[in-house]
Order: C-alpha cells, then structure tokens, then sequence
C-alpha cells in the first residue's frame, strides 16, 4: 500500500474524467475527478495507510455508481437487478450496498416505479396476462406486495378476459385454416396460456373463436 506525499497529479489521456496520481515520485493508482475533489487531494498531501484505505474505498464507492448509471441510461433496472450486475463486477457488499442506497435517495431506482413501467410496457407493446407479468417481475426481484400495488395501480380499464380476447384475435389468422377443434385448442390455447392467461379464461375464447370460423361445427365437450 504506498504511503508518502502526492508528488504529481496527472490527467490521464484517454479518459479526461480521471487522474493518476503519484507518491514520492512513484505511480501509485488512478482515480475520478470526483474521488480527487472529495479526498481533497492535491500535490504535497501526505498519504498515510488509514488516507490511503479510505482513498480506495472512495474510488470503489465512485466507480460503482458510474457503472449504476451508466445501466440505468440504458434502461430501468430493479434494485435486485442492479445489485448483482454490481457483484458481477466484482463489488464487495457494503460498497454495492451504499450505491443502491444512494441511487434510491437521488430518486434514480424505486421498484415501484419499475414495476409500473414494465406492466405498461408489456401492455403497450406485448400484451401479457397478469400470471406472466407477476412471474417476469418475481425473475426481477420485485417484491411480491410491490408487484400487486403496480398491478392495481396501472389498470386500464380492459379485463384479463378483453386483453386475451384481443390478443387472440391478433394471431387468429395463424390457426383460422385448421379444422380439427382439439388441434386448434391446442395450438391457439397454448399461445394464450404461454402468454400468461389462465385457463379458465382461455376456454371460453377458444370457443367464441371456433363458433366464429365454424358456426356450423359444434365445439366437443
């Protein structure tokens, strides 16, 4: 661990954002501007093992959440997401902590606000029924009384039954050519159930589809 006076502060060429700093004449390590301005760091300042200790950890801490950021500028994470993607890159505990804690007081990760904009995602773009979106939410590490508050919070109105009726009608056209009804359960019913809709919802669908293609064929029981 070098220890001695900052002898020389230099702006590193490829990245103008940090700075190497060197001890009694020696490289010891780069850090941001951010660490440099908040250890107040400048030539002649005497390092010592508890300086130095702190000065790593105040880098860590910094790089930790410009990674954080630069993932939430790609797109929204939940803290749970964040968190390991923060492990991965090798962060220790207290570190991946403190920049989460950090980022909720900046007001940059709320899983609430996750969980509201990923229903009304998938609602706009690839209608889910709500078995699916709890299972997506539950793989994002969403707690489960957070996932219904943002379940009963976006509701728009349409009714599981009204957004699986439309989505099946959005894909009709794949099954209308087949003939056989246990064929055309299984392949429309299947779509349905995969898109998260219950069973109990999806017969009834299935039927109103088939007496539409086929008024005259009766739907086995």
């Amino acid at each position: 661990m070098p220890t001695g006076t900052i002898t020389a502060i230099r702006q590193q060429t490829n990245d103008p954002q940090r700075v190497t700093i060197f001890i009694d004449g020696e490289f010891a390590l780069g850090i941001s501007l951010n660490t440099l301005v908040r250890e107040r760091l400048a030539v002649g300042v005497v390092v010592d093992e508890e300086g130095w200790q702190r000065l790593v950890t105040s880098e860590q801490a910094d790089q930790a959440l410009q990674k954080a950021l630069q993932q939430l500028e790609r797109r929204p994470r939940s803290t749970v997401e964040l968190y390991r993607y923060l492990q991965r890159k090798g962060f220790g505990e207290e570190v991946c902590a403190q920049t989460i804690a950090r980022l909720q007081e900046l007001g940059l990760l709320n899983d609430i606000d996750f969980a509201a904009r990923w229903i009304a995602n998938r609602r706009a773009l690839r209608p889910r029924g709500e078995r699916v979106l709890r299972a997506e939410l539950r793989q994002k590490g969403i707690d489960p009384e957070v996932i219904e508050t943002a379940l009963a919070a976006e509701d728009d109105g349409v009714g599981e039954r009204e957004r699986a009726i439309s989505v099946a009608r959005s894909v009709l056209a794949r099954y209308a050519a087949l003939t056989d009804w246990a064929v055309f359960q299984r392949r429309l019913g299947g779509y349905l159930l995969r898109r998260g809709f219950t069973g109990e919802i999806v017969r009834p669908i299935l039927e109103l589809l088939w007496r539409e293609l086929h008024p005259s064929d009766e739907v086995p029981e």
